[in-house]
This record gives C-alpha cells, sequence and structure tokens, in this order.
C-alpha cells in the first residue's frame, strides 16, 4: 500500500482568520494522515499554497466516492492569518482544472508523484489534458463514481462545437496486469441516455465525435507536463449499476 508523507501546507506562525475556517480546516484535514501528495505549487511571494492529493481514506468512505482532494491555502502576512477553499474530484485532472481555476498557474501543478500506472495511449494522454486545460466554466460535473478499477464522471459541455451531443461520459479503466490506465470519452444527447448507458453498458461507449480529438491534440500541444497517475489502492468493488441507484450516485448540482 502507497504511504503518505506530510502534507506540506507551510502555516507555521499562521493561524486561521475566523473560528469558522478554523473548524473547516480541522474537519478538512483530520484524516490527512491518509493524504497521498500528487502535486504542489507554491507561490513566490508564499501567499498562496495549491495542493493535490489522493485520499485513502476514500476507499472506507461511501461507495462510489471520489478520491481525489485539491486544496488552495491563502495566507495574510501582515495579520498572519490564512484562509482556505477545497473541493473533492473524482479525476485527478479534474482536480488540476480547479487548482488552477483557483489561481495556479497553469504549468505549476504537474504531479510530482508519478509511481504507479501511465497512461495506456495517447488518446488517453489527450483526453487529460482536455479535461485539465479546457477554459474556465466549459465543463459542468454532474455525477461521477470511482469504484474497483473504474471511474467515470458525467459532465456537461458548453462548447458550441458540443451543442448536438453536450453529455459526457469520461470513463476511466484501470489495468492492474498491464500497470496503465484508458480514459474514453462518450457523447450524449441526453443527462437521461447517459445515465441509461451509465446503467446498462449493453453497447459500446458510443465515442465523441471527432473534433474531440483534434481539440485534445491541441491542449497536448499547450501542456508543458506529460500525464501521470499515482499507483494507489482503487476504492471497493460496488454492486452491480442498476437504474435504480443512479440517484445514489448524484452530486446534486442541477441539470439542464
Amino acid at each position: 500500500m502507497t504511504t503518505s508523507t506530510a502534507p506540506d501546507y507551510r502555516l507555521d506562525g499562521f493561524a486561521a482568520a475566523t473560528a469558522e475556517v478554523e473548524r473547516d480546516f480541522f474537519h478538512t484535514t483530520i484524516s490527512d494522515g491518509s493524504f497521498v501528495p500528487l502535486a504542489a505549487h507554491h507561490s513566490a511571494d508564499a501567499q498562496d499554497s495549491y495542493l493535490l492529493f489522493y485520499d485513502q481514506s476514500a476507499t472506507w468512505g461511501l461507495p462510489g466516492s471520489p478520491p481525489y482532494v485539491a486544496l488552495h491555502l491563502a495566507r495574510d502576512a501582515e495579520l498572519g492569518t490564512f484562509r482556505f477553499s477545497q473541493e473533492t474530484h473524482p479525476l485527478v485532472p479534474l482536480g488540476q482544472r480547479w487548482l488552477v481555476e483557483q489561481g495556479c498557474p497553469p504549468d505549476g501543478i504537474g504531479l510530482t508523484n508519478t509511481h504507479g500506472l501511465q497512461p495506456a495511449d495517447l488518446l488517453t494522454a489527450q483526453l487529460e489534458d482536455l479535461l485539465r486545460t479546457g477554459p474556465e466554466g466549459r465543463y459542468e460535473v454532474l455525477e461521477h463514481y470511482t469504484d474497483d478499477e473504474e471511474t467515470w464522471a458525467l459532465l456537461r459541455d458548453t462548447d458550441p462545437s458540443a451543442a448536438e451531443l453536450p453529455y459526457r461520459v469520461f470513463l476511466e479503466e484501470v489495468s492492474f496486469r498491464e500497470g496503465t490506465y484508458t480514459v474514453r470519452e462518450g457523447a450524449f444527447a441526453t443527462a437521461d441516455a447517459a445515465d441509461d448507458w451509465l446503467s446498462d453498458r449493453d453497447t459500446p461507449l458510443p465515442a465523441a465525435p471527432a473534433p474531440a480529438a483534434g481539440r485534445a491534440e491541441a491542449a497536448v500541444a499547450r501542456s508543458p507536463h506529460a500525464p501521470a497517475r499515482l499507483g494507489v489502492p482503487p476504492n471497493p468493488v460496488t454492486a452491480a449499476r442498476t437504474a435504480a441507484s443512479a440517484e445514489v450516485r448524484r452530486t446534486g448540482r442541477g441539470r439542464s
């Protein structure tokens, strides 16, 4: 099992800005002994830190829970205080994307822990970069689920090129025997159609139109970092997906 090192919060000499911040930070980091550092960027002026972790304790939480924790720390040197924001994510590039949206330089959040599984092919690398580097606000995460050797995320793509098939399933599948993983993008006209496919799996994943691959290639060309993935214990095997369990998988965000 992968062993984590202590998270580098760099908060020596700083106190939480409010009692609410102190309480929330305590609850966010109460199990940080199980955090595996994946990426970190600390601004030159020491005001901001952007951190990405794999939370091993997600294995024991609610089935399907996202295992990646993205954390942004903002310090006020004059007051000696800090504030923070955090989100959990089902896929590494979504966590990296959120940190960039919080102000992290895009070239500052490449993975520093590169042990374990690697992308199985170029398309996997392209699609991860597409998720990581696309314009802010392009994707809305609607549902997601992490299973034994698979993670999927249902997103709504607001790019004009996706107007006819705006609901996209990004499916990550792991091969521990090969030491690799693949990511594929499926395209659907409605969220219900995507849910039906995720529940039944009686047909191949409907591939996204070719222009998505072209955009992914452009994203790879812009990115200074080759994608990598930490080899970490996956969540336990869950019961087979059924239409009746669809509501359990929802993140609670609205769909339109």
